[in-house]
């Protein structure tokens, strides 16, 4: 097979067909990176509305590095996966500090700071500085598998060298930038996981999956293993009768190395075997904060699934009893006004629960 030509086909195609995203529009290294990382296991249309306005809240490395994490975690709500904020934030004080407020524009320089990994660090590298490093995302795997008919799992750890290798074979010198990204176009738009159209591929025919019927087979897919279904209680934990205009919530902040690390939330836990929600409920805020409440009636119950496993969010209303919340097993506490809960970020899950609570309250409440 003419790597010539692929490169030839592809970059040909790419001129044609290349999507116009807003990261696309800018040559700030700042600005491809805040992309990147927000593209981590994220789609283009879900990412794309957070790119505009993250960018006007943190404009530039120094206005996100000096930025409370609170403030991050905000900016960051209901895009997921809250890791990636941190990490941004974290790299963003360490290039603020050791590189003078400039991305650092090798790619051993960029694997080393937080949050870059091998796929990060080389497409930072390509598309910003202009770098020959290669890009290995999930829309790369799938065009390469098929287009040299890679049989093998491509999650195993010597079918990921072979990828890799691969995809730095094909680099044409000097144009890794648009031969990464008409690389992950393809994959978006043409070469995509279920119905693949191949007419419509410019590699169509060198491709030896094609060829073979291998098309819709490969990549090779493991079988979806069971997700785990979890029950958790919260609790809308008052510190006076809900109907006194000047009642306040408990929030608490999750712990930062944990999930959902520094997100507020409303305090519970999962429900173990034989207990109730109710019990559940009481066990958690007295393991957590050392608090004793009077379990109300049920509130809202919120069905939401994550990566790896589901949840049933149960919330009950609850008012405080007997003692002073301790940040035993959370980071942070606070008594909030319903109508002030906006200005901190919440799980996916809870703003749910703060968009109810809301809609039964007014301003003039």
């Amino acid at each position: 097979m003419s790597i010539g030509a692929i490169q030839r086909a592809l970059l040909a195609w790419y001129d044609a067909h290349r999507r116009d995203l807003p990261w696309r529009r800018t040559e700030d290294p700042y600005a491809i990176w805040v992309s990147e990382v927000m593209l981590q296991q994220t789609q283009v249309r879900t990412a794309a509305p957070f790119y505009g306005r993250f960018l006007e809240r943190f404009p530039t490395v120094e206005a996100l590095a000096a930025a409370p994490q609170d403030d991050v975690l905000k900016a960051w709500e209901g895009l997921g996966y809250y890791a990636r904020a941190r990490n941004l934030h974290r790299a963003a004080q360490v290039i603020a500090l050791e590189h003078g407020g400039r991305l650092p524009n090798t790619f051993d320089e960029l694997a080393r700071l937080p949050g870059i990994g091998r796929y990060t660090a080389g497409a930072i590298a390509s598309m910003a500085f202009g770098r020959d490093e290669p890009v290995l995302d999930a829309n790369v795997t799938r065009v390469l598998s098929r287009l040299f008919a890679v049989r093998s799992d491509p999650r195993k750890a010597s079918t990921r060298h072979r990828l890799w290798e691969t995809a730095r074979l094909l680099l044409p010198p000097g144009k890794a930038s648009p031969f990464n990204q008409a690389l992950m176009d393809l994959g978006a738009i043409v070469c995509t996981a279920r119905v693949p159209q191949c007419p419509s591929c410019p590699l169509s025919e060198l491709c030896v999956a094609k060829r073979k019927g291998l098309e819709t087979v490969l990549p090779r897919r493991a079988p979806r293993k069971s997700i785990p279904h979890v029950e958790v209680a919260a609790g809308l934990v008052w510190d006076r009768e809900r109907s006194d205009p000047r009642a306040r919530l408990l929030i608490t902040k999750r712990c930062a190395e944990a999930m959902l690390g520094g997100l507020w939330e409303f305090p519970g836990g999962r429900r173990e075997p034989a207990e109730t929600l109710r019990e559940c409920l009481a066990r958690e805020l007295k393991e957590e904060l050392e608090i004793e409440v009077e379990v109300g009636e049920p509130f809202l119950t919120v069905k939401h699934a994550y990566s790896h496993f589901r949840i049933t969010l149960s919330t009950f209303h609850s008012r405080l009893t007997e003692g002073e919340p301790k940040a035993i097993a959370c980071d942070e506490w606070r008594w909030v006004h319903p109508l002030k809960l906006g200005q901190y970020a919440f799980p996916r899950a809870d703003l749910r629960i703060i968009e109810r609570l809301r809609s039964g309250r007014s301003e003039a409440s």
